[in-house]
């Protein structure tokens, strides 16, 4: 059976690969050298298993080379992708840093503006409060004119009825005296001018209380305009405080409280007014309107103080790129915000506060803590430079440090935190909340 199976094969060998002969010749020698079908067919099957494996290979080579040049071309694009994403970012940090300063100006502004308005109301009321009081004088003087007019008109008829008298008399006698009748006649005429001067004086206080009553309507109509700018005002100023501080998950109240309880400015919080110029036991609806006003004044200075206090500022004002946000990552708390820029970037407090760490900790590097108002503490790491130290009292927008990449950390940028008491927060809330108004 073997011999068979050898016999066949061996025929088919010979079919494909005929036995052959490879003939030597030297100079006195000849000699061949004799190629088996078994032995051809082996070289035959190397010689083409190292062709086919030099063809997958050159195959692989090249896909592997077309295929490494297209991720190549897409990592490229990707990162233009991510650049022009990040410059587009950069641009609107930028717009909204230019439209939150000039928020910040158009609010100086309108604080001055409530400001001159709060003197022009209160000139106003002083105004009318005299105005008033002038009137009233006028109408007295009006009423002792008029009586003074009675009383001549009563004394003018008394002597008509003496003269009348005395003239009928003396006709009667036949005796006249010229003395008595120039004395009647004087009187009469004295009695005759006082009368007509008091009744031209009553006309000059009707006419005088005419011009005053208009004038007071003029007062209070120019008035009701002046309340109704201040109370568009406040309405348009106080809101968007109210929602930011809401936004930041502050109870607005509670820290307008405690501004208030701590307030140590120049001139104090704004007192209601107490005008009364009638001896009204209840104050006029003007003043209740002034006194919301005021009251609503009074809330504005009080955020704007409470909103130096808290830290609503970026503390970057340099071109810079967001590189990690707050939250879990790699199973551990990112407990802040990460700020890549150039080596060297100013930082800037984002809040009024006291600087309670400034040196080297651990994985911060250089980092700078400082405690504010409300039990927020703000947290700088990173620094290669710090410009302040513990103890020093600083306020927002002064330079505190400068950008590094010191301690743990894999580039230069900013770690900056927000701890409210002692427990971590995302500092986005804040800057998201001031973003919102200014």
């Amino acid at each position: 059976m073997r011999t068979r199976l050898a016999i066949r094969l061996h025929g088919i060998l010979e079919r494909f690969f005929p036995e052959r002969r490879l003939f030597l010749r030297s100079d006195t020698d000849t000699r061949f050298i004799r190629l088996k079908s078994s032995t051809q067919a082996v070289a035959f099957g190397g010689a083409s298993l190292v062709l086919a494996w030099s063809i997958i290979a050159t195959a692989v080579l090249l896909m592997d080379s077309i295929g490494s040049g297209n991720f190549r071309e897409q990592a490229r694009r990707d990162l233009e992708t991510y650049q022009t994403r990040l410059n587009i970012l950069s641009k609107e940090r930028d717009t909204r840093a230019a439209e939150a300063v000039a928020a910040q100006e158009r609010f100086n502004t309108a604080l001055e503006q409530v400001s001159v308005m709060q003197s022009n109301l209160l000139d106003a009321e002083t105004r009318r409060v005299e105005l008033e009081s002038g009137l009233e004088a006028v109408q007295l003087k009006l009423r002792d004119a008029i009586r003074a007019r009675e009383e001549v008109r009563t004394e003018l008829a008394a002597l008509r009825t003496e003269i009348e008298d005395g003239g009928a008399a003396l006709a009667s006698s036949g005796e006249v005296d010229t003395t008595t009748l120039d004395f009647l006649s004087t009187a009469l005429a004295r009695t005759a001018e006082e009368r007509d001067q008091v009744v031209a004086d009553a006309q000059d206080a009707l006419i005088r209380a005419d011009e005053m009553a208009t004038e007071i309507k003029l007062m209070e109509e120019k008035n009701d305009t002046i309340f109704r700018q201040l109370e568009e005002a406040m309405t348009v100023s106080v809101k968007p405080l109210d929602k930011m501080f809401e936004a930041a998950g502050m109870d607005a109240d509670s820290i307008l409280n405690q501004v208030r309880r701590g307030y140590s400015g120049q001139g104090g919080p704004l007192t209601p007014l107490s005008l009364s110029t009638r001896g009204e036991a209840l104050p006029s609806e003007d003043v209740l309107r002034a006194n919301r006003i005021l009251n609503q004044m009074d809330r504005l200075n009080l955020y704007r103080i409470a909103a130096q206090k808290a830290p609503f500022a970026m503390p970057i004002k340099d071109s810079f790129r967001f590189t990690s946000g707050f939250g879990y990552r790699w199973g551990r708390l990112h407990a802040g915000t990460d700020f890549a820029g150039a080596h060297g970037t100013p930082i800037y407090a984002t809040a009024d506060g006291v600087v309670t760490f400034a040196g080297w900790q651990s994985g911060y590097g250089r980092l700078v803590k400082i405690q504010h108002e409300f039990g927020i503490e703000t947290r700088y790491a990173h620094n290669s430079k710090l410009y302040v130290k513990k103890g020093q009292r600083v306020s927002r927008g002064d330079r505190i440090s400068a950008m590094g990449n010191t301690g743990r950390s894999t580039g230069t940028h900013l770690h900056y935190e927000v701890r409210v008491g002692g427990k971590p927060v995302n500092p986005m809330i804040y800057i998201k909340a001031a973003n919102d108004v200014f």
